[in-house]
């Protein structure tokens, strides 16, 4: 498997480093490691057909804080340049226009090459776009980790219950917003939590998409696109984010043995994020930076799942999750992947 990877900043670099630590188990698994051909950073690139060593970008990105010694200014002349089979596409999220991220998937699925991405943007925008275009080209595409990071829902929804009727979903899916109403739980005030959050990493300096709510919204379009078939955008989702939580309410939950989360959920009838009392001890009142999700089905009931919303290690796994199923995928069909 030839790789190429768009984006080398935390998450990049975070599958590079799951890249060394699963070396072995690639060799076994598939008689030989991964091939990672190309990378590129916002404004450098590299490029091997014979591969490059993950150890030797992670140590010059470090040393020079770029990728690369080649600069460019069109990614997908890139793209066009290197014999690649499969795109990591993990550039910063835009989620007004999609980016580069989202000229980047489109070129390489209509180059006929299978694409993982975290990236919420294209996704939040352009998703039954993009799934047509797989299916035309005939090639993967997954992006298990653009919802919740190492948290497994989207592939739990589609492959393990494959057989469910599943009626709702709903979930702790920001988990800057999550660590900041924790935070207020023990009597900070939104502006103190927020500042903590800011100076751990947790949040931007501009903490706009997180605390308004437009982050959690982008993974509820993903979530009601891939699991409840629909075709709907970032903009059909009705918002309300945290920055109007008050300490005050907070008190007031508290008083009822509740406590105040941002929410975020889909149903037949139902696009929503928004801040919601939860009972304490309830699966979706956890504290600090954890995301949930609660999937009701038919048959199973109600299961929750949680797990690390972010990471760089953690969002890699997502990434290493969807690479073993391509390869699977492949190794089973003699090399050719199939349809979405």
């Amino acid at each position: 498997m030839r790789v190429l990877i768009s984006g080398f900043g935390t998450v990049g670099q975070g599958f590079a480093e799951v890249m060394i630590l699963r070396k072995d188990f690639f060799i076994e698994r598939y008689g030989k490691e991964i091939s990672i051909v190309c990378v590129m950073d916002s404004s450098t690139y590299v490029s091997n057909e014979s591969g490059l060593s993950p150890n030797e970008l992670l140590e010059r990105k470090k040393t020079t804080g770029k990728v690369g010694t080649e600069t460019y200014q069109d990614s997908l002349k890139v793209m066009d340049s290197v014999d690649y089979d499969l795109l990591i596409e993990v550039s910063p999220t835009d989620i007004k226009t999609g980016g580069v991220g989202l000229k980047n998937i489109r070129h390489a699925l209509e180059s006929g090459k299978d694409v993982i991405t975290v990236n919420k943007g294209p996704l939040a925008l352009k998703f039954c776009e993009l799934v047509s275009l797989a299916k035309k080209n005939n090639c993967k595409f997954r992006f298990e980790g653009s919802v919740g990071g190492a948290m497994p829902i989207i592939n739990l929804c589609r492959e393990s219950l494959v057989g469910e009727n599943i009626s709702s979903m709903r979930g702790i899916l920001n988990g800057t917003c999550n660590f900041i109403l924790s935070k207020m739980d023990n009597g900070q005030s939104f502006e103190q939590a927020l500042k903590e959050a800011q100076q751990m990493g947790y949040a931007e300096t501009d903490p706009t998409n997180d605390i308004e709510g437009y982050d959690a919204a982008c993974k509820v379009v993903i979530l009601a696109n891939s699991v409840f078939r629909k075709s709907v955008t970032f903009s059909d989702v009705n918002i309300t984010g945290i920055s109007s939580v008050t300490s005050e309410a907070i008190a007031l939950a508290a008083s009822h043995n509740m406590v105040i989360r941002l929410i975020g959920e889909v149903s037949d009838d139902k696009l929503e994020v928004a801040p919601r009392l939860i009972p304490k001890g309830h699966p979706l009142s956890i504290t600090g930076t954890l995301n949930a999700a609660q999937v009701v089905t038919d048959l199973a009931g109600p299961i929750t799942v949680s797990g690390r919303g972010a990471g760089r290690i953690e969002t890699a796994s997502a990434i290493l999750s969807d690479l073993v199923s391509i390869m699977d995928d492949r190794k089973e069909r003699g090399g050719k992947c199939r349809n979405q």
